[in-house]
């Protein structure tokens, strides 16, 4: 099932042997939690997560403003005397993948639940709306120095396997930062065809750029941001010290208001180039914080592509905004 890569640190190796009972019991109670909650917004078995124009005739509906006049179905048309166009049916042989932040940064949060928390959920909705679409689905989970790497395959069971590497993730504090860019070129590198790819991370750092850019040449990419609210704003508590998870690095800091004002600006700038990174990449973004409704977020992604793909344009390559024509035809995941 999985691949395996060790770091040579004693103490960054996944768990070996059969799942924890603790792990299993967060992957079924996310199972039943998703499951449920998209069963009641996303009617349809095969509502994925990224749905494609397809290549299969479907269903005539009314000619809406924006859809492909090269989609008009003149046979209905004549009939009814009204414009009528064919639906496709989204192709449904897709190879996606889920990249996935579990360093010891992503083990932060303030508002009731850690980041961490929330990646694992975003890759179990990413999971199992994939698994919906009885697409194959792999993963690379980074933690620190540790890599693990579980190649394509499809089904729930895939899902559970993919979220029980990301919850027992091994402990990568003060052991370095992710390599989230090489992650990035593992999957280029590792997947055979034009598939869907999501990030699941809080993207700090640069070096997931340029990686991340090369890998949106070919596949359809989907950014899942993970924030804390007090990454961008931290109240005038006075004298404190501040500590890098991932190095352990510590720095005394006195937080008065002014401070308070210019980490507010400097983390709103940093925070609009990393969404501006992954938009020059061709990424879709969907925000997601420890203080908000995460799930909700993404069937709202989910619901919002479908409406675009329906009306012959695709949502994501320039920053959220429609773009690619009718015919630009990508890879159904559903959402």
């Amino acid at each position: 099932m999985a691949d395996p890569v060790h770091d040579p640190t004693p103490g960054t190796e996944w768990p070996t042997g059969p799942t924890s009972a603790s792990v299993a019991e967060i992957v079924r109670d996310l199972e039943v939690t998703i499951t449920r909650r998209l069963d009641g917004v996303l009617h349809g078995n095969h509502q994925g997560l990224t749905p494609g124009h397809g290549s299969e005739p479907g269903e005539s509906r009314p000619y809406q403003p924006g859809d492909d006049v090269r989609r008009i179905d003149w046979n209905v048309t004549a009939r009814t005397r009204e414009t009528h166009v064919r639906e496709q049916i989204a192709d449904r042989d897709l190879e996606a993948w889920v990249i996935v932040d579990a360093s010891a940064p992503m083990r932060f949060g303030t508002a009731g639940h850690h980041k961490a928390q929330v990646a694992l959920a975003a890759t179990a909705a990413v999971g199992f709306l994939t698994a919906r679409n009885q697409n194959r689905l792999g993963a690379v989970v980074v933690a620190g120095p540790a890599v693990r790497v579980i190649p394509p395959r499809a089904g729930r069971v895939q899902v559970r396997a993919v979220l029980a590497a990301v919850a027992g993730a091994p402990d990568s504090e003060h052991r370095g930062r992710p390599d989230l860019g090489a992650a990035l070129d593992r999957v280029g590198a590792m997947s055979k065809r034009r598939g869907f790819v999501t990030v699941v991370s809080d993207l700090a750092g640069e070096a997931w750029a340029d990686p991340l850019a090369r890998l949106g040449m070919r596949h359809d990419l989907l950014a899942a941001l993970v924030e804390d609210p007090r990454e961008l704003d931290v109240p005038p508590i006075g004298l404190v010290e501040v500590v890098d998870p991932a190095t352990g690095a510590a720095h005394e800091v006195r937080v008065t208001p002014e401070v308070q004002r210019r980490y507010a600006v400097a983390a709103a700038a940093e925070r609009a180039a990393r969404i501006d990174a992954v938009h020059r990449a061709g990424a879709d973004v969907v925000e997601l914080s420890t203080d908000g409704d995460w799930l909700g977020a993404i069937v709202r992604h989910v619901q919002q592509r479908r409406t675009q793909v329906a009306r012959g344009g695709v949502i994501g390559r320039s920053g959220g905004r429609p773009t690619g024509g009718p015919g630009d035809a990508r890879p159904g995941v559903g959402r």
